[in-house]
Order: C-alpha cells, then sequence, then structure tokens
C-alpha cells in the first residue's frame, strides 16, 4: 500500500480491513499462569495513510440497538490538505476533506485509570457549573466494564515530544458492535449536543444547576438543555443517564416506523440467499450437501431462504412447488437484463420462503446436486459467479412473490448473499481468464477487480452483505473476489474442504447482526489529533456545519456492525497538553433490525503525567501490540512486503528501548523498560507467526488472514498475533503456559488457540496409552469448541500426535525456548522446575535442531537486553 505523507494535526487517513470473530469466553477450568508473550519490534516508520472504505455522503445513522461492539479501524493519517481512506484489499486510496482544528470534545477512556477529582468551578453569578461524575464510574472503567473501547495506555503524556514517540504510539481499539456486560443506559429522546462542536452532553460535563446550561468537554462551550438539567444539587443530576453513565443508548424519535413495535420476526429476520458452486467433484461434493443439509436444520423458521446455483448458468430454485425441486434458469455469460430480472420477480415463481415452509423442499434441492460431469481441471471450469450474485441481489431487493404465504417483504431490507464457491470466477461478468497465462490476462483482471467492487458496493447500498465461503485445493484468484465481499461488508474464508469448519461458518454467516446505515463519529480533546484510521469502514463526507459551526469529527461509514470487528485508531498529541485530562467520544450511529435509529454514545476521560514511568506502567501491553500489528500488517500487502515490515519491526523494539528505556552501565546494550515486559515477546510472536513469517505458504491465504486481522475484534486480533497455550492436565482442568516449544512434553496434551487455528497436540508417551489419551483428547476438543464457540470465522481445529507430520503446524507456532540456557528456561517457563531431571533430559533430547532464534537470542541481536518476566 502506498505510504502517504506524514499527518498533521487536524487531518487524517482511513484504511478500512475486513472483520474477524471474537473467541467465546473458556468455560473449562483453567489454572492462570503468566501467558508466554513474544515481541520483535522494528523501527517506527512513517504511518501509512490508507483507507479501504467507500467514501460517500451517507445519511447520519444512528448505532444499533443488541448490536455488539467489536471492530476493526481505517487508517487515518496524512499532511496538511486532505487526508487519503485506503484499505489494503483495495489498491486505490480515496483523499478526504478534513475541516480545521477546532477543539474537540471531551470523552471518557475504557480501561483507564482515571482518579475522582471535582471539576474547576465556574461561578455564574450565585450559580456554579457542577460536574456528574459518580465516585464508583472510573473505577469501573478502569476494571475493563468497557470492553468496547480499549485504549493504549490509561495515561496521556503532556510532553508532545516523548508522547508522539513513534515506535510505541498511543491509540485505541473501538469495537462498535460489542455488546457490553451490563447493557447500555436506553433514552427514548433527543440528546443534548453541543451547538458549537457536536459533541453530547456526558458525565464529565460541568452543569449550571440553576439555569441547567452545560460546558462541553470537547471545545469548552456552554450550551443550553432546554431546563432539562435545571436541579438543586448535583446529586438529581444523577437521574439523567448520559450524566452518570460512561456509555448510553439514544433510541431516536421521529423515525418513520415506531422504535419497539412488536413485530414476528419474519417481518425483521434477514433473508439468506445461498449462492453455491456447482462445479464441484464428488468428494468435495459430499462434503458440501452434508454441510447444507445441517445449515437448512439450523437455521431459525422464521428466516427467509434462497437457492441460487451456477456453472456456465445460473439456476434460481422455485419453492411455489411444494414437493419438487425446481429451478428457473439464466445464462450466465452476460449480466442479466432488466427484462429477465422483472419476469422472475414478477413472475408467478417463489425465491424466497420462510424455513418452516420449504424446509423439505430445501433438503430435496440439496439431495439433487451431482457431481461435475465434464473432463476438466477445477480451474479451467466455467463459473458465473458474477452473474449469480447480481441475480441474488435482484431477489433480495425486488418484490417477492412469497406473499402469497401471508410473508409481507419489507421493501430495501436487510439481506445477506453467502457464496459457496470451488474454484474462481471464470465466466460472465467479473469473471477472469481460466490460465494466468493468458496474453491479455493483467487487462482482464483489473476489468474483473473494477466489476466485482462496483456489485460489492451496490450490495452494500441494498443492505445486503455478501459473504464468501471458498473450500477447496483449486485457487479461487483471491485478489478477484475479495472486493466483492469487502466493499459489501463481508468476508472471504478459505477453508481446506467442506467439511466440519466450512459448515460452522455457513450457520454463523447466517446468523450475524442484520443492522444497517452504520456510522462510527470520532471526537477528541483540542490537545489530540487522529493520525490514522484501519478497520471495516468508509471516510463519510457529513456536513453538519448548518447545525455545529465547527464540528471537526471524524465520520466514518461502518460497512457493517458486528461484534467480529473493531477499528484501530491512532493518536498523537497536537502540542504539549497543559490540561490534566483529556477526553475522547465515540459516537456509533445505526438502525437495527426494527427500523430504530440508535446512537451509542460512549464518553472517555484519561489523565495526562509528566513522568514517562507513570505513562509506561499505565501502558496495556495486548492493547499496544494490536495496535502497533495493525498499523504493521497494513502495509504488508505483498510477501516481500512481509520481510521489509519484520526489519521495522525489530526497528521498533530497538527504537523503544533506546527512547523509553535505560543503558546498561559500561555498555552499548540497553535495557527494555520493565513495565512493557510483554510487548517485545508479543511482537516477536507476531514477526514469525502466519501474519508475517513463513508459516502459511501461499500467497492468497496470507492476503485473506492480512485482511481477516485488520478488521479482526481485539480478542481475535490478539490470539492471531500470539497464540494462547493450554496444558491439559489429570482431572480435566488445563493450566495456561507460555507459548513456548518447552511445552512439549511427552506425557501431555496441548491446546494451542491461534485465532484461525486450533491445534491439539498429544505427546508421544501419552498417546501410547488408550484410555489417558482418549479422555485427554476429548477435553482438549471440548476445551478448544468452547474457545470459539463465537468466533467467526470459525478456526479448523487439527489434532495430531507428537512426531506426526502435521506436528510441524503447531511446533512452527511456538518460540524454540529450548535454544536457550536453563536458567533463562525456568525464568520464562516456571513449569519447567516441575519436572524431574529425568524428565527434563527427556525433552531436552526430544527436540530438533533448526536455525530459528529464541525470542531471547533475536533480542539480543538487537543489542537489548530481554525484560524480565513479569
Amino acid at each position: 500500500m502506498a505510504t502517504p505523507p506524514q499527518a498533521s494535526p487536524g487531518h487524517k487517513t482511513i484504511t478500512t480491513q475486513m472483520d474477524s470473530a471474537s473467541p467465546s469466553s473458556n468455560k473449562s477450568p483453567i489454572a492462570s499462569a503468566p501467558p508466554p508473550l513474544s515481541s520483535g519490534a522494528p523501527r517506527f516508520p512513517t504511518p501509512t495513510l490508507q483507507h479501504d472504505l467507500i467514501s460517500s455522503g451517507a445519511p447520519r445513522l444512528s448505532p444499533l440497538n443488541g448490536v455488539r461492539t467489536g471492530s476493526s479501524i481505517p487508517h487515518l493519517s496524512t499532511p496538511p490538505g486532505p487526508p487519503v481512506f485506503t484499505s489494503p484489499v483495495r489498491p486505490a486510496a480515496v483523499p478526504f476533506r478534513t475541516s480545521p482544528t477546532t477543539p474537540q470534545p471531551v470523552a471518557f477512556s475504557s480501561g483507564s485509570s482515571l482518579p475522582s477529582s471535582s471539576p474547576p468551578h465556574f461561578s455564574n453569578g450565585s450559580v456554579e457549573l457542577q460536574q456528574q461524575l459518580p465516585s464508583t464510574v472510573e473505577e469501573s472503567v478502569l476494571n475493563g466494564d468497557l470492553p468496547c473501547v480499549l485504549f493504549s495506555s490509561h495515561k496521556v503524556l503532556k510532553h508532545k515530544k516523548q508522547a508522539n514517540v513513534p515506535s510505541l504510539g498511543f491509540g485505541v481499539l473501538v469495537s462498535p458492535g460489542r455488546e457490553t456486560s451490563a447493557g447500555p443506559q436506553v433514552i427514548q429522546r433527543d440528546p443534548h449536543r453541543c451547538h458549537n462542536c457536536g459533541a453530547y452532553s456526558n458525565l464529565y460535563s460541568n452543569i449550571l444547576i440553576g439555569s441547567g446550561q452545560w460546558q462541553c468537554v470537547i471545545c469548552r462551550n456552554l450550551n443550553g438543555s432546554e431546563g432539562e438539567y435545571i436541579a438543586s444539587s448535583k446529586e438529581e443530576l444523577r437521574n439523567f443517564p448520559e450524566l452518570s453513565s460512561p456509555l448510553v443508548d439514544f433510541i431516536q424519535p421521529g423515525n418513520k416506523r415506531p422504535s419497539f413495535v412488536p413485530v414476528t420476526d419474519s417481518r425483521t429476520s434477514a433473508p439468506v440467499v445461498l449462492v453455491i458452486d456447482e462445479c464441484l467433484d464428488e468428494p468435495h461434493l459430499q462434503h458440501l450437501q452434508s454441510s447444507l443439509h445441517a445449515f437448512v436444520d439450523s437455521v431459525p423458521p422464521t428466516t427467509r431462504i434462497g437457492i441460487i446455483l451456477y456453472g456456465r448458468t445460473v439456476s434460481v430454485y422455485d419453492f411455489s412447488e411444494e414437493s419438487i425441486a425446481s429451478a428457473d434458469v439464466i445464462p450466465g455469460g452476460t449480466s442479466p437484463t432488466e427484462e429477465t430480472l422483472k419476469a422472475l420477480i414478477y413472475g408467478s415463481g417463489i425465491y424466497l420462503s420462510p424455513m418452516h415452509a420449504s424446509k423439505e423442499v430445501a433438503h430435496q434441492i440439496f439431495s439433487s446436486l451431482r457431481p461435475y460431469k465434464l473432463n476438466l481441471p477445477e480451474a479451467s471450469r466455467d463459473r458465473c459467479l458474477g452473474t449469480a450474485a447480481e441475480v441474488a441481489l435482484a431477489i433480495i431487493q425486488g418484490p417477492s412473490a412469497d406473499m402469497s404465504r401471508g410473508v409481507v417483504k419489507r421493501p430495501g431490507g436487510n439481506g445477506r448473499i453467502i457464496v459457496c464457491a470451488g474454484g474462481p470466477n471464470t465466466y460472465g461478468p467479473g469473471s477472469v481468464p481460466h490460465s494466468y497465462t493468458h496474453p491479455n490476462y493483467p487487462h482482464k483482471e483489473k476489468t474483473a477487480l473494477k466489476w466485482t467492487e462496483h456489485l460489492g458496493r451496490e450490495a452494500y447500498q441494498h443492505n445486503t452483505v455478501i459473504d464468501i465461503l471458498c473450500a477447496g485445493t483449486c485457487p479461487v484468484r483471491v485478489p478477484v473476489l475479495q472486493p466483492l465481499a469487502k466493499a459489501s461488508g463481508g468476508v472471504l474464508v478459505l477453508h481446506d474442504d467442506f467439511g466440519e469448519a466450512f459448515g460452522v461458518n455457513l450457520q454463523r454467516a447466517s446468523a450475524r447482526a442484520a443492522v444497517s446505515h452504520g456510522m462510527l463519529e470520532i471526537r477528541c480533546s483540542d490537545d489530540i489529533f487522529v493520525t490514522q484510521v484501519v478497520g471495516p469502514g468508509e471516510e463519510a463526507h457529513v456536513d453538519t456545519h448548518e447545525t455545529f459551526k465547527n464540528d471537526i469529527s471524524l465520520c466514518i461509514q461502518l460497512l457493517s456492525v458486528e461484534e467480529t470487528q473493531c477499528f484501530s485508531i491512532s493518536m498523537e498529541n497536537k502540542h504539549d497538553i497543559k490540561s490534566d485530562f483529556v477526553f475522547f467520544q465515540f459516537v456509533i450511529q445505526y438502525s437495527n433490525v426494527y427500523q430504530a435509529d440508535i446512537a451509542r454514545v460512549i464518553t472517555i476521560r484519561l489523565p495526562t503525567v509528566d513522568s514517562v514511568s507513570a505513562y509506561l506502567q499505565s501502558v496495556q501491553d495486548e492493547v499496544a501490540a494490536v495496535l502497533i500489528a495493525k498499523r504493521t500488517i497494513l502495509r504488508a500487502k505483498s510477501y516481500s512486503d512481509a520481510i521489509d515490515m519484520r526489519t521495522t519491526l525489530d526497528e521498533r523494539v530497538k527504537d523503544i528501548a533506546l527512547k523509553f528505556g535505560s543503558q546498561v552501565p559500561k555498555s552499548k546494550l540497553y535495557q527494555f523498560p520493565k513495565e512493557i515486559s510483554l510487548l517485545p515477546e508479543l511482537l516477536f510472536h507476531l514477526r514469525r507467526g502466519p501474519l508475517l513469517g513463513s508459516i502459511v505458504g501461499h500467497e492468497d491465504e496470507r492476503s485473506v488472514l492480512r485482511n481477516l486481522f485488520l478488521n479482526a475484534s481485539f480478542d481475535l486480533s490478539l490470539r492471531m498475533v500470539a497464540p494462547r497455550c493450554l496444558m491439559h492436565r489429570e482431572g480435566g482442568t488445563f493450566e495456561e503456559l507460555p507459548a513456548y516449544d518447552l511445552a512439549m512434553q511427552s506425557d501431555t496434551a496441548v491446546v494451542l488457540d491461534h485465532g484461525t487455528d486450533v491445534f491439539v497436540w498429544l505427546g508421544a508417551e501419552l498417546a501410547a496409552d488408550e484410555g489417558r489419551s482418549a479422555a485427554a483428547l476429548a477435553a482438549c476438543r471440548t476445551l478448544a469448541e468452547e474457545l470459539t464457540e463465537l468466533r467467526f470465522p470459525a478456526p479448523r481445529i487439527l489434532a495430531f500426535k507428537e512426531g506426526s507430520s502435521q506436528a510441524r503446524y503447531f511446533v512452527s507456532r511456538l518460540i524454540p525456548a529450548h535454544k536457550d540456557p536453563p536458567y533463562e528456561q525456568e525464568a520464562r517457563f516456571p513449569q519447567l522446575r516441575t519436572l524431574t531431571t529425568e524428565q527434563r533430559t527427556k525433552l531436552k533430547s526430544s527436540f530438533v535442531h533448526f536455525d530459528d532464534p529464541s525470542f531471547c537470542e533475536w533480542i539480543r541481536n538487537l543489542k537489548v537486553v530481554p525484560p524480565e518476566p513479569s
């Protein structure tokens, strides 16, 4: 991706990425042990400004009701002048205009340490401003009660030169769709907003209780409340949810439809259209049929479903026949004409039907599928995926004949198209030639990219998400298909086959939240500006200056609002900060399935400090590592870029040690700061893992992983960076250990969760005992399923024995700590102390020598002393 010029205050660049599912909580008992973290940090390069979002003047949307927060964010950073919106998948960057710097709203920071102190008092005659801040609020935020907003540190450095060291950086992960544990306070009235900058009143606003006026925390402007905030005491103001909670949901009045009117599921559930590749060989088809039958049995009875097959033609299945699988066939070589679509939509056929009325027909359709009969290689078979997607979109949007069954289709509603693909799109619109050696392949590919992205944008405009689930061994030409999913707010996922993991993802894709018109607004104190945003969105050109004179908020149009996504937002100091606090306000607007407009307002306050040590102690290593990783992966668009990014990580670690560490006496080595001891190990995992390392063999796989990571929630992102290692113990419990190869003890079983893959490793000694190994394997599989039960995409779960060929997948993701001296092994992997001398000797002899450095060897090569394990 291109590297935009260095950002300056008031200007930003946004980069959009694709989503990933967040892991579920582990229900099995796990003995807590310090997890191993690895880091490899390079010198931090100038932030790249890129945006993978579709810029458009979308209407203002309000946050969703019941949607969970989880998201990825676009990159914001640019020099004075219009910032650039760019995405890793999209080749071109879209510049966007930013308004001049002006005061920004103050916000409340999740997970930050906020000392409770009374706000300054402003006299206004005999009345003074009162700040409404319940004593328990800041403590609750520190305890992580706002997982939807995670800052890289709980304090902000006052001095610009120290705060803006690019190798460490400062930022926040915002998950617009993530559900909060307690649930938000719901307010069914218009919010009070600053007339100057558009910020919302919040628990940090100073209130004139005599007149009801309130002061904006962003621009310090005094605003009226139409007498609503007039109170006899500040305690009385706590009855207003927005003045007592950092997170509130406003249900916007004045909707065309009432906000909460009971409606049947059939009126609100999003229709799902399956677009299925019919060019499959028998083994793949059998697995696909099993997954499709299981999908039909799992779908809620009121969900409307459509089924389309594509090969050289498009077959649209008709549910009007009660017990027969019949279809209308459309040529696939060109886009369907308007007349063809009208004949389809206004005809007598029923192409979307509630599952309760069409389950038997659906089973019959799937059972009737037959394997591909011509003797052609998989990559050379004609597949008109583009035409099939156009027809599916038309069916979701057009009038439906299913009214004959008493179902009135809501026009323009949310919908989801799920493509089940076994090969590339090689016929009709958006296709590429069968062979890369075609003399006109580059031009054809460029034309196909534009077409698929255009169709994805059209689907997004109609509130329809396109997910593409690929499986099998045939290359699907990921660069061509990716824009179709990405521009619509969907994902593209690769699978080894159409078996278990594919079937789980098919079910989870259909059940994802169906919300539309999502918008994220970001406002900061005037001391802070946004330099980069990475995530699943686009710049939104919203002109609010007629309403708010100095609204300089950054607006991002969300491609979707889902729990499995988050935005990564990088920030810097504009100048030295003189105030004791800085504020941040995030507003997520969306329309839920009931067509209610919701605005979720999150306000965070962070204290400022002069002390570098106090700042470092407040740094959240895992959040900082994920922010660094997203900025780094954004630039790794090819394998050669990934190699460069490894060097960049090396330089970053050296620079952090130089700027924040201390020099070892009588030595040229630097001591890495002990306050952030976990960070370098996390970055070391990133450096050698599938995102930047050479574990994954095919560039298509790396591309899909990178795009998934850039949009993924914090939980999934962290697991994709650094795996979690859990050792099975007698009694069915698990002990969490560092992800080192020292965990490969022959008499144990180990679960390694690496986000998109979960591995179960059985030691040879344990595997020899059938009874114990069966119990351990069952416990490990149960744990793996519990850890990933809410994750999307669902990871593949692989189990193997020590010494098997598949065990290399497991070994390659562990830090080779066996190369370290015994004292360092024990310091970083204390579980070794519980082994007998004989067990230690056996473990040592089981390792095979190879050239990969251990964490300690790598960081010492950077002239940095490894931090002591925390």
